[in-house]
């Protein structure tokens, strides 16, 4: 109960950090800046019209305005002293009105970060069979940008706040703090998810978050990455059902554009999102669901074409024949235009 404590208040201070970055971009803070310079320029210029020179004027100013109080650089007359007061009076206007912006600045956006964080919580606690990505870096943000193309509900896991910022900007709910915490996996629920991703760009963090995951959430799916030759077997013993290394698929990715280019480019293109008319998906057969009982014809017929079907780990059967009959449990890895497959996904 400590333990979730200070993670909650870890996470509040993370967001009020997060709040603070935007704290003196305000226009309110623009518009202070131009009435200092306007003061500034109006009082050299008023001592200019008295007859001083452009240094002995702006450094009257200067001293009027912030209240040092030098000896004056020459004696003033009647009109110099009310001058002098006006300035003076507009110096102290200068120092507390600073003061009050800074305050007022400081003051509002701890506030809105202590009601960010609330908002994210309350977000983040109804989520269920969602996905947790760790991890918010160059990987981690186009994995976040891909999840949200196909409409995954999932939040973000990062220990650092600016990457938090981008994230949020980007739309995505976030939960600051180290993914190697169960505290932090907690609050990202990671009871309730259905996957986690792990994208952190140290072998060990993810070795960390893997064993951390799968001891909190034995059913979860797992895609590591792995940054280093040999960090594949580590993550495999640590839980993960899935081991990515970018440097390793981006070699076999050029390599595949070499050889067989209109290949890679047509897997590419089915596989993303928005680019072409026809798409590639896995679906699952539910029991007493859409698909159960049905065969390869029936979804044919309906402009769904069976590429395999997936009975195990690594057990496929390919281009099954029309009178297979779909069971239960089965997973389906089929083709289609892409608005026949996003009904087929809400059906299923």
């Amino acid at each position: 109960m400590a333990l979730s404590g200070r993670a909650d208040a870890a996470g509040s201070i993370g967001f009020v950090t997060i709040g603070w970055l935007h704290a003196f971009r305000g226009s309110h803070v623009r518009l202070w800046l131009a009435a200092v310079l306007a003061i500034v320029a109006v009082g050299t210029a008023g001592y200019l019209a008295l007859g001083w020179s452009i240094g002995d004027a702006m450094y009257m100013t200067g001293i009027t305005l912030t209240t040092v109080g030098y000896k004056e650089v020459r004696e003033l007359d009647g009109l110099g002293r009310a001058w002098t007061v006006l300035l003076a009076v507009a110096g102290v206007g200068i120092i507390f009105g600073s003061v009050g912006i800074v305050a007022e600045a400081v003051l509002s956006e701890a506030v809105s970060g202590r009601r960010e964080a609330k908002r994210m919580a309350d977000a983040v606690a109804n989520l269920r069979g969602h996905l947790v990505l760790c991890g918010y870096g160059r990987v981690g943000s186009t994995v976040a940008r891909e999840l949200a193309h196909t409409g995954e509900r999932f939040v973000v896991v990062d220990v650092n706040a600016a990457s938090l910022e981008t994230a949020q900007r980007d739309g995505h709910l976030v939960v600051i703090g180290d993914a190697t915490s169960d505290a932090t996996l907690r609050q990202a629920g990671i009871e309730r998810a259905r996957g986690l991703i792990t994208t952190i760009d140290s072998d060990a963090n993810n070795v960390y978050v893997t064993l951390s995951a799968r001891a909190i959430n034995p059913g979860l799916f797992i895609v590591a990455r792995a940054n280093q030759e040999g960090a594949e077997g580590k993550l495999l013993q640590a839980g993960a059902d899935r081991i990515v290394s970018p440097y390793a698929r981006a070699g076999r990715q050029i390599a595949e554009l070499a050889v067989r280019p209109r290949v890679a480019d047509f897997i590419d293109f089915a596989l993303s999102h928005g680019e072409l008319a026809f798409s590639i998906e896995e679906v699952e057969v539910a029991a007493g669901g859409p698909l159960d009982g049905r065969t390869v014809a029936d979804l044919r017929r309906g402009g769904i074409f069976s590429l395999a079907i997936v009975r195990g780990e690594r057990d496929y059967d390919p281009n099954p024949p029309d009178g297979r009959v779909l069971a239960a449990g089965e997973n389906l890895i089929v083709s289609g235009s892409a608005e026949t497959l996003r009904e087929l996904r809400a059906r299923a």
